[in-house]
């Protein structure tokens, strides 16, 4: 466990640079019971820094895991009323959201998919008409996570279970910038900037489409969006807070246009998704649309990502990370996407984020449709870069560009 300056640099870090909360703003926490001394900390950082009020909504995930073993799916998937108007109420406040997570890989393993995926749709109908709050950067929004003692044990199997928990402090406080003689607040502000320089010398180019080819085997052209923006570290909310949503993040990212996507990709990382583990999978993509798919490790659960709705079978996404870069040089599968995508290049299923095209977070979704933009209720990254991935700008003229050569940037 690490020390309490170390702990209140982190609180610090999610309040100040991933919220960055304004004066009076409401915030909203979303964590395990079992962090809840470190909610304190960062319930009295928010008070200190002027919000308004703190609001924590607690979960647990052992119980949740009850829920879906004994209730039925009737039961499980019924939203009351209360929870839409919270949640209405919360973003009609203006309010930051704050999402701690520590949840297991793999949790929900044992649990019959169909009821977990009946579930999650219900719930995402339901919730449909707030999901814009995020993806569009209507509030600030931040995800930070914290080792639970199972996570510790999955990615370090061979340590106890005490020596496990601190291994991974040790590797998510080094992964988010974070140690006894430094300021994280100042050296974030110094990450933000040079992920910024790669964004503005990628929409200098103004790419047509881009061209990947790695030694797993894939071979894949992603066509970029008309007017597409590349984005990378912090993002400016509506109201023009500036806020970083992920910390960590080690990408830029942008938009493919959906029907402009052809060719095989191969992941280089498990994916954990809806209480699964998924290995060793591919796509592969004609025209934008996943033709055929296969996985060594549940399949069953990356057949019901894809058929969640029409737009999961189209990219939203596609993000450049350097090979050489922080997470990816500690060599460890956290099986957590917030780690996991900032050590690779990666992809992601589903929705687009809207401020990857011009004018795009004042589009109606029909006009993010007609600009290639993608729309789904799902935004799923999946991890594909190595050390060998070579990546290659194609202008509109044709000219090629190289922009990765063994796996890191060349410009």
């Amino acid at each position: 466990m690490p020390n309490e300056g170390l702990l209140k640099k982190y609180a610090s870090l999610a309040v100040r640079t991933g919220i960055n909360i304004e004066k009076g703003q409401l915030l909203v926490i979303r964590a395990s019971v079992n962090d809840h001394e470190f909610v304190e900390l960062c319930v009295k950082e928010a008070y200190e820094a002027g919000a308004g009020k703190v609001s924590v909504v607690w979960n647990d995930e052992n119980i949740s895991h009850m829920s879906y073993e004994y209730e039925t799916t009737e039961s499980l998937s019924f939203v009351p009323d209360w929870v839409v108007e919270r949640t209405r109420y919360q973003q009609e406040r203006g309010a930051a959201f704050l999402t701690i997570d520590s949840e297991t890989p793999g949790l929900m393993a044992d649990i019959d998919q169909d009821k977990l995926q009946t579930v999650r749709l219900e719930y995402m109908k339901r919730m449909k008409p707030f999901q814009a709050y995020t993806m569009n950067n209507i509030g600030q929004w931040c995800i930070i996570a914290l080792p639970g003692k199972k996570w510790a044990k999955k990615v370090f199997p061979e340590k106890g279970e005490d020596e496990a928990v601190d291994a991974l402090w040790e590797a998510i406080l080094q992964a988010v910038r974070i140690n006894e003689d430094n300021d994280p607040v100042a050296e974030w502000k110094a990450h933000d900037e040079e992920l910024m320089r790669h964004c503005k010398l990628l929409n200098e180019y103004n790419f047509d489409r881009l061209h990947f080819v790695s030694e797993l085997g894939t071979d894949l052209y992603v066509g970029l969006v008309k007017d597409h923006v590349w984005s990378g570290g912090g993002n400016y909310s509506k109201g023009g807070t500036f806020f970083n949503a992920n910390i960590p993040t080690e990408e830029v990212f942008c938009m493919p246009d959906r029907n402009r996507v052809d060719g095989k990709v191969f992941a280089s990382k498990p994916l954990s998704h809806a209480g699964k583990v998924i290995e060793d999978f591919w796509f592969s993509f004609k025209d934008g649309i996943v033709i055929d798919y296969g996985a060594k490790k549940e399949k069953d659960a990356l057949t019901k990502l894809l058929d969640t709705d029409e737009g999961s079978r189209h990219l939203g996404e596609v993000a450049l990370i350097s090979y050489d870069s922080p997470i990816s040089n500690q060599n460890i599968l956290y099986f957590n996407t917030l780690f996991d995508e900032n050590a690779s290049c990666h992809l992601a299923l589903g929705r687009c984020y809207p401020e990857n095209i011009k004018g795009g977070e004042e589009m109606s979704e029909e006009e993010l449709l007609s600009h290639g933009g993608n729309q789904s209720m799902n935004h799923v990254d999946f991890m594909f870069g190595t050390k060998e991935m070579r990546v290659t700008g194609i202008e509109n003229d044709g000219t090629e560009v190289e922009i990765f050569r063994n796996g890191n940037f060349v410009i």
